[in-house]
């Protein structure tokens, strides 16, 4: 992989001092091009050998380009606030905006590398953290962003010639680090695991370029202008209307039955028996949430479910038994302006909670399979491929001592009917009942449709969805509590 970056690129100073002016007026003004096309972020990874460049690089990018414009994020050992949460959540949270640019200067392969080379992780371990940096960035790449990817090279003799002049000048030698010297004595090792790291993760939609860092006036250029042609084949393919292709058709058997038509929606409870059975699971749950173990992990909850079917009783009847300090709800609503210029799961990992922490999304991430399906607000291809990507982000949620519980909560039609002429008559509720609710009576059909698409694509393993019988509001706020407990016991035993 780094053959072609070891022949001894070099660049005369002359040559270069006069092709510098021309390239950073075409950046600037390619970046503003970016910035008033508003279509699309860039995101710049920046990785390589030590001494290579990477530092001098990033630095000379903001000076040609606006840096009110660039987001530059150099990422060390995670701070005390990113550990309590998944790897990437620091990671989805530096993605720059549409019509700007980010530069991460270490990323999302850096800590897989340097624990397979110090042998924290094996091989097997090593291209699972593979697999999902390529589902992570053709995620990214669908959603419209480019990616382009920097590594800077140096042979082993080049990387050792550096130090050593770095270390006989008294104002540089603290430029160089114990674990500088402690890498290139690894640096065999370092060389072979990045390379197949290299391999296996440039891909078509995202493919690595690397460049040789021992002659700067080389590197620089060669960085600069790739990146300069990159945005502006992008900016180009942007003005084209391009067609989408097709998405494939979800394949049903002739027989199939919607799960949602298979629930007994009869199901209740008196109010002598809930009020006992609701005493008896908030206690329980109360506890549960106190318990030592508690604290190493977190739960977030989605409440989802048809308008009017009760689903923020059903969360109030949780919350009463949390402690205040220790939850969040995020009601979820039609993207704001700074949600949409990000990709669409963005807003959700921003919420992710710390450990010993609740997150309650009262609708979520399901939006695009539903709402945004069913009402024509994405694409077909778009919404058939979110099904892909909310299972890859279940499943990191999960693999971090996340508890993930997914509610549907089902009602007839006929009960929603109900529902919504008694909320037309009692003034203090009239706020919970608009037209769009009964715009969506009418495409009661269609949701019920996109709800079993869901259940049966989205109920995984990790993370499967309780159907929630809810005509009678005590049964189902009773099943919620009861799964709920359930589950933490599970985990704290």
């Amino acid at each position: 992989m780094f053959e072609s970056a070891e022949l001894g690129h070099k660049i005369a100073k002359d040559v270069y001092k006069k092709a510098l002016p021309e390239l950073r007026e075409s950046l600037l003004e390619t970046q503003y091009d970016l910035l008033e096309s508003g279509k699309f972020p860039v995101i710049i990874l920046i990785g390589g050998v030590d001494g290579a460049g990477k530092g001098e690089t990033v630095n000379l990018l903001n000076e040609w380009m606006d840096p009110r414009h660039i987001n530059t994020h150099a990422f060390g050992p995670p701070t005390e606030e990113e550990s309590q949460r998944p790897p990437m959540w620091r990671f989805w949270r530096a993605l720059p905006p549409k019509g700007e640019i980010g530069i991460l200067f270490g990323s999302w392969y850096t800590a897989p590398i340097v624990d397979r080379t110090y042998g924290k992780i094996k091989n097997e371990a090593l291209d699972n953290a593979l697999e999902e940096i390529v589902r992570f960035e053709r995620m990214l790449t669908d959603e419209g962003a480019l990616v382009i990817k920097l590594w800077f090279h140096l042979s082993k003799e080049r990387q050792k010639q550096r130090i050593k002049t770095l270390q006989k000048d008294t104002d540089t030698a603290w430029r160089v680090s114990e674990q500088d010297l402690k890498h290139l004595k690894m640096y065999e090792k370092f060389r072979n695991i990045s390379s197949h790291v290299l391999s296996e993760t440039s891909t078509a939609n995202a493919p690595w370029i690397v460049i040789e860092g021992y002659d700067a006036n080389y590197r620089n250029l060669t960085a600069g202008k790739y990146i300069l042609e990159a945005i502006r084949k992008r900016l180009e393919h942007s003005r084209k209307k391009v067609r989408k292709a097709a998405a494939p058709p979800l394949l049903k058997s002739l027989d199939a039955v919607r799960i949602l038509d298979t629930l007994d929606l009869t199901q209740a409870l008196s109010k002598p028996t809930y009020e006992k059975q609701l005493e008896k699971y908030q206690s329980k749950l109360n506890w549960l949430t106190r318990e030592a173990g508690f604290r190493k992990l977190s739960v977030v909850s989605v409440f989802e479910g048809a308008d009017a079917a009760g689903k923020g009783g059903s969360i109030r009847r949780i919350t009463q038994a949390l402690d205040a300090r220790h939850y969040q709800i995020i009601p979820v609503a039609a993207p704001t302006e700074e949600e949409r210029a990000q990709p669409y799961l963005w807003r959700f990992w921003r919420h992710i909670p710390g450990k010993g922490r609740v997150t309650i999304f009262d609708r979520s991430w399901y939006g695009r399979v539903l709402v945004e399906r069913v009402e024509g607000f994405c694409s077909e291809q778009d919404w058939m491929r979110a099904y892909a990507e909310i299972n890859d982000f279940e499943e990191q949620l999960a693999n971090e001592d996340i508890l993930l519980m997914k509610f549907w909560l089902q009602i007839s039609p006929e009960e929603q009917l109900k529902r919504f002429e008694t909320r037309q008559q009692i003034p203090f509720k009239r706020f919970k009942i608009t037209e769009e609710d009964w715009r969506n009576r009418k495409k009661w059909d269609e949701y019920q449709n996109a709800v079993s698409d869901m259940v049966d694509r989205t109920s995984t393993a990790v993370a499967p969805w309780t159907l929630v019988e809810a005509n009678d509001k005590y049964h189902a706020r009773i099943k919620i509590l009861r799964t709920w407990c359930d589950n933490l016991e599970k985990l704290l035993d």
